[in-house]
């Protein structure tokens, strides 16, 4: 009896413990988040803007209407793919911060793969679009991974290179060999037609993009923690010795993190071709791979997490155009909230166990 009771305890408080650290998981990302919107409502005070007005106009600009949300989800669907750049190569202890140059190159390895097969019907010539793009992003990733399994480059430095790279090249080809000559203000690639582009999903007005990240993040989730795989990679991360010493093949699960991280990001570029730009150029480039780092950090790189985060940053960076029409405020200042928020949830890290209400003790 006393140790069916002493069990009892230990049951109960192993679930309490749980239970205290996934409230501390959650609690201290968003008292960040709050923080952050204190700090920058102060910032915009200090230039006469009422900071209630501000957070009014910034919530209708992101969730008020329907075409708000339209824009905020349509905002969203890269931000949840890019952020999966950064929160499965996490999982083994790593800090990748590639998804802009992934995102880049399968953006335009897709281009090419479409206007390749240019004559085939729509649904082929998207799927090639796709593998394309999940490919090159892919192995953008896995290379940077490979440098640091095999040579020990850091893959922080490695991957924020490897996005400059991405850039360069992108420019180079939509200014040279894919320029279509009738793009004569902004050089731009060919076209890969109206008929192959992806549509949108009847009675929201979002294209497909959305439920392609939120699929992806699901699936990341039950790779992460429902199989052995993932569980080989988590225990990586937390001791790479010990992953040695047990056998795991931690050279592989590098490189396959960060493959599929990378693909998730080269299929966000995709989606913005096949979805929104219908053709490779600058418009690229726009910041969704360094946003998805902040979703990444925020939802503490749980991969379904991920989603919500996005939409609401989705949601800040669609409110940006009204706050710029009613405030007076630049269309770039919610890059500035943004900034503030990475800050709080860097900082908000040191925090972690230090709060005895999430702590269990008792039985």
């Amino acid at each position: 009896m006393t140790f069916a009771i002493e069990t009892k305890a230990i049951g109960g408080r192993l679930v309490g413990d749980r239970f205290g650290a996934a409230a501390e998981l959650v609690a201290l990302p968003v008292l960040a988040v709050v923080v952050a919107l204190i700090v920058f409502g102060g910032f915009v005070a200090l230039f006469g803007v009422n900071p209630l007005d501000l957070y009014g106009y910034m919530y209708r600009g992101a969730f008020g209407t329907f075409f708000s949300w339209q824009n905020t989800l349509t905002r969203a669907a890269p931000l949840i793919l890019t952020a999966l750049c950064t929160a499965l190569p996490a999982q083994l202890g790593m800090v990748v911060i590639g998804g802009e140059g992934a995102l880049v190159m399968g953006g335009l390895c897709a281009t090419a793969a479409g206007l390749a097969v240019l004559g085939a019907p729509p649904l082929i010539v998207q799927l090639v679009m796709a593998i394309a793009g999940m490919l090159a992003g892919g192995l953008w990733i896995a290379f940077a991974g490979a440098l640091r399994h095999y040579r020990g480059v850091n893959e922080t430095i490695s991957t924020l290179l490897l996005n400059y790279i991405a850039i360069a090249i992108l420019n180079h080809l939509v200014e040279g060999a894919m320029r279509d000559p009738a793009s004569l203000n902004k050089p731009s690639s060919y076209s890969i037609g109206d008929q192959n582009m992806i549509g949108l999903i009847p009675w929201l007005g979002v294209h497909w993009g959305i439920l392609f990240g939120v699929i992806a993040a699901v699936l990341a989730y039950l790779l992460v923690f429902h199989t052995t795989f993932g569980l080989g990679a988590r225990i990586s991360g937390g001791n790479l010795r010990a992953a040695k010493v047990v056998g795991l093949p931690v050279g592989k699960l590098v490189l396959a993190m960060c493959f599929l991280g990378g693909a998730c990001a080269g299929l966000a570029g995709m989606v913005e071709i096949a979805a929104v730009q219908e053709r490779a150029n600058a418009n690229m480039a726009a910041g969704y791979g360094y946003t998805g780092i902040l979703v990444a950090f925020l939802a503490r790189q749980n991969p379904l997490a991920c989603i919500p985060v996005a939409i609401l940053l989705g949601g800040i960076g669609a409110s940006g155009g009204l706050l710029q029409r009613r405030l007076g405020l630049p269309d770039a200042s919610v890059l500035v909230l943004q900034g503030i928020i990475f800050i709080a949830v860097l900082a908000s890290d040191t925090f972690y166990g230090r709060f005895k209400i999430f702590q269990t003790n008792s039985a």
